[in-house]
């Protein structure tokens, strides 16, 4: 027996192996083989019989590893082909081996035993009393229940009076209740989740675009759904762009079903981590909310799958293998023979061409929850209405704030730019702070003190005196970020309760659950944040929206900048009038008349969609056409070009494919490697993957550090 096994390193091919007698191995199972001088954990892809299946090497032994089904293998292999990444890259997202360096922490508690101590006092007397009846409780809790120090729990331990004990682990993975609350439907709601409950209900392949105006209550439909799932004992998987920021999600997913979701993220280590994959394995982890890697997970019996906020840039990775979670999570679907549910407020142009075309049914939700009326919108012309200068909040948006807070209402201030200014530069000579890696300025982050590079994490002190003319105090900030904004808050508010909301503040994303929670329990009066503020937040006393710079990303380059302003503005200023509180929104713009503008202030989105749609059809831009990025980078800027350029010679386009470049990168270094991009487009129908695959090959081979990356659909063109 022979067993073909994939090793999770940048290889496309299986190794053939012997199967020694007595060692069981199934198609899809974990092993350890030897390759090279050093053994290595792969993956039995399949099983065959060979006639010289005896000069070749054994397989060591089978790793307790939870196995992969023909799906997944079927899913990997589909992935590998699509991205042009090598399969064993795909595989090594798919695999997970046990962690033996990082333990779970292990909680010890005490139990009372029947031998008493040589000297009674009245606070051992309290301990005994406090834990007659044998329970175990942690040291901690005996202290205060009974009152005492933990310094007397140590001594009765030490007597042996206390015993201690490993308490066990809790269970990653309660069973969650279909029926533990009915939720009360409007009756458009409930037609929808009709649909999509039939869905789960055929036990087949449907992909679902579900849009809905922001608080109409999509995620209320959707989980009829996974109630649904549930019922029938399969498994339903929940993606959200980023599982840090889902605390709201997971407490209605609580207040629904009576348990929290098996969470799947990279925080979870050690045993908790392998303990939670054998319950995703097994089946018992009927619902698993997480993030783009939750993907490639072993379900046992998949019946479900959910894409939250389908628009999300999140959702595509940029590094490593170059795919887009959302494309991917409809072809698992299709080896799962499992529906999938696309859910937006904003959907992608892709998503809503695939519905209007058939490919996707297309289920809406037009109206608030409730009748709640949608937030009224404004726009501020700041060739008109333009702040004092320095500043950067206008006279109306500073009267409509304090109005709101006078109400007792909460304000929202939205700019999607990070620290205190995007650029430092002095004013006696123009030197400018650039990152030493990286064809970008240093944002200057004030809560820190320091000039931070937000594309390599290159952090330096800022000086007194310029590094470039010793001048001192001549170093200016130029633009606002989020940080700035708040100064000039407490400049104009300063008795109002106020916070910074980023993704980059110190704390990391328990302090930003913690910060979301204050704020949607009305603890802060003024809010300032980047767009993690528009993940689909609920705030209940949030009256008005304020968007600093409602221009930013419309100059780009990006064919998809339209698209995503529009999408990040309708987002941030759906959060307001979420409840029972009037919405308005307010966006500070110097192109009132851009076409993206009037989508929004009008409310007709649909006519945003349909003049985006028609330019992308005449341009053949996707979904009406195909894009893919070579990105070719090295430590030396002239070998990275003249490879680029050699591998634009060995293009040889057909006709109607366009190959474009090679053209220095708008960012032209990151982490000290030179980028040069080639684009190509092609028609929809054009098999784009052998065309590369195949001018790869006539390609003259990359040498030294020159390295050449593939990203399929590209959504960053930086």
């Amino acid at each position: 027996m022979v067993a073909e096994v994939l090793i999770p390193l940048a290889l496309d091919q299986t190794y053939s192996y012997r199967l020694p007698k007595g060692l069981e191995v199934a198609p899809g199972d974990s092993v350890a083989v030897p390759l090279g001088p050093r053994d290595v954990v792969g993956v039995v892809w399949e099983t065959t019989t060979s006639a010289s299946g005896g000069n070749l090497k054994a397989v060591i032994g089978r790793i307790d590893a939870p196995p992969l089904s023909q799906a997944l293998r079927d899913f990997v292999d589909w992935v590998a082909r699509y991205t042009l990444a090598p399969r064993g890259m795909v595989l090594k997202m798919a695999l997970r081996l046990p962690d033996e360096e990082r333990s779970e922490r292990i909680t010890i508690g005490v139990r009372l035993t029947d031998k008493r101590p040589e000297r009674m006092t009245p606070a051992r007397i309290k301990v005994i009393a406090a834990a007659e009846g044998g329970l175990l409780h942690t040291k901690r809790e005996l202290a205060e229940l009974a009152g005492v120090s933990v310094a007397v729990i140590d001594g009765l331990i030490d007597e042996e009076v206390l015993l201690t004990e490993a308490i066990a682990a809790k269970p990653v993975a309660l069973p969650p209740d279909p029926d533990h609350h009915q939720p009360i439907l409007s009756a458009e709601q409930k037609a929808v989740a009709d649909v999509l409950v039939a869905q789960v209900r055929a036990h087949e392949f449907k992909t679902s675009l579900l849009e809905g105006v922001t608080g109409s209550g999509k995620t209320e439909v959707y989980f009829e759904a996974i109630a649904e799932a549930i019922r029938q004992g399969r498994q339903a998987l929940v993606m959200v762009p980023e599982i840090a920021l889902t605390a709201q999600f997971l407490d209605r997913f609580t207040k629904r079903f009576g348990v929290r979701p098996v969470e799947w993220h990279s925080g979870i280590t050690g045993r908790k981590r392998e303990r939670t994959l054998a319950a995703i394995a097994s089946g018992d982890a009927k619902v698993v909310a997480g993030a783009r890697s939750a993907l490639f997970l072993p379900y046992a019996n998949l019946g479900l799958i959910v894409l939250d906020e389908e628009h999300e840039a999140a959702y595509k990775q940029e590094d490593g293998v170059h795919y887009h979670a959302r494309d991917m999570a409809v072809v698992r679907g299709r080896f799962e023979s499992c529906p999938v549910i696309l859910a937006s407020a904003t959907p992608s142009l892709e998503s809503r061409v695939n519905a209007e075309q058939g490919r996707y049914a297309h289920l809406r939700l037009p109206e608030r929850f409730g009748g709640r009326a949608l937030p009224d919108l404004a726009a501020i012309d700041m060739r008109v209405d333009a702040p004092v200068r320095g500043k950067f909040l206008s006279p109306k948006l500073v009267t409509e704030m304090r109005a709101t807070i006078e109400r007792g209402e909460q304000v929202l201030l939205y700019l999607n730019r990070r620290g205190y200014a995007p650029l430092t530069l002095c004013r006696d000579c123009g030197h400018r702070f650039q990152c030493p890696d990286c064809t970008a300025w240093l944002v200057e982050h004030r809560f820190r003190r320091a000039l931070m590079c937000h594309h390599c994490g290159h952090l330096e002190r800022k000086p007194d005196a310029c590094p470039a003319c010793g001048a001192e105090d001549s170093l200016t900030a130029c633009g606002p970020g989020v940080e700035r904004i708040a100064e000039e808050v407490a400049e104009i508010f300063p008795d109002a309760r106020r916070i910074v909301l980023s993704s980059d503040m110190p704390g990391g994303t328990e302090r930003l659950r913690r910060e979301l929670d204050a704020v949607a329990q009305g603890e802060f009066q003024i809010i300032i944040g980047t767009q993690l503020v528009a993940k689909g937040h609920h705030f209940p006393s949030l009256a008005l929206v304020g968007v600093i710079d409602a221009d930013l990303g419309l100059s780009s380059a990006d064919p998809r900048a339209a698209e995503r302003t529009f999408q990040l503005l309708q987002q941030v200023t759906g959060r307001a009038g979420r409840a029972e509180t009037a919405g308005r929104g307010l966006m500070q713009t110097f192109q009132p008349d851009h076409p993206v503008m009037k989508a929004i202030l009008s409310g007709d989105s649909e006519r945003f969609y349909a003049e985006e749609i028609a330019l992308r059809r005449a341009a053949g831009l996707p979904p009406f056409g195909r894009l893919a990025a070579l990105v070719v980078s090295g430590t030396d800027r002239a070998e990275a070009e003249a490879y680029g350029r050699a591998l634009a010679r060995a293009a040889e386009a057909p006709p109607d494919i366009q190959v474009l470049g090679p053209a220095e990168a708008p960012i032209a270094m990151i982490r000290g490697r030179h980028r040069f991009r080639l684009l190509v487009k092609t028609p929809r129908a054009f098999d784009m993957q052998a065309y590369i695959r195949a001018w790869i090959a006539r390609a003259p081979k990359p040498r030294g550090s020159v390295k050449v990356g593939i990203d399929i659909d590209p959504q960053s063109f930086l």
